[in-house]
């Protein structure tokens, strides 16, 4: 069963939340398998240390107005000149009747997803 994610990429800005889905967004990518936060959450994460993660399944570019309805995490990155790199991790739930709502799971930096999540790899 795949695992569906996007990952999107958003600038860090005052009165913007991380916990929060941000009206815009700057570069999207999809990936069809493996999105769960410990697999391309730890693979992100690693990347943005610094480190290589030679086990990262590449992403494919979506556009920027593609919205798609089955994947079960959005991922943000957070990024400003001078400002620490954040991540955001929302996960798609079902209520119900269906209709779809997501919660935000993880706010934090890339070492503390490391920190939250490695364990369960």
């Amino acid at each position: 069963m795949s695992t569906r994610a996007q990952v999107r990429f958003a600038t860090r800005e005052e009165g913007v939340t991380f916990s929060e889905h941000p009206e815009k967004f700057h570069a999207q990518f999809y990936k069809h398998h493996d999105g769960y936060p410990e697999g391309l959450g730890i693979d992100l994460a690693t990347t943005l240390l610094g480190g290589n993660s030679s086990d990262a399944v590449p992403l494919e570019i979506d556009s920027l107005d593609t919205r798609r309805g089955d994947v079960e995490y959005i991922y943000y990155i957070w990024q400003a000149p001078l400002k620490t790199t954040w991540i955001s991790i929302f996960e798609a739930r079902y209520n119900e009747d269906l209709t779809k709502s997501d919660e935000c799971i993880f706010v934090g930096e890339p070492s503390d997803l490391i920190s939250e999540w490695k364990h369960l790899r």
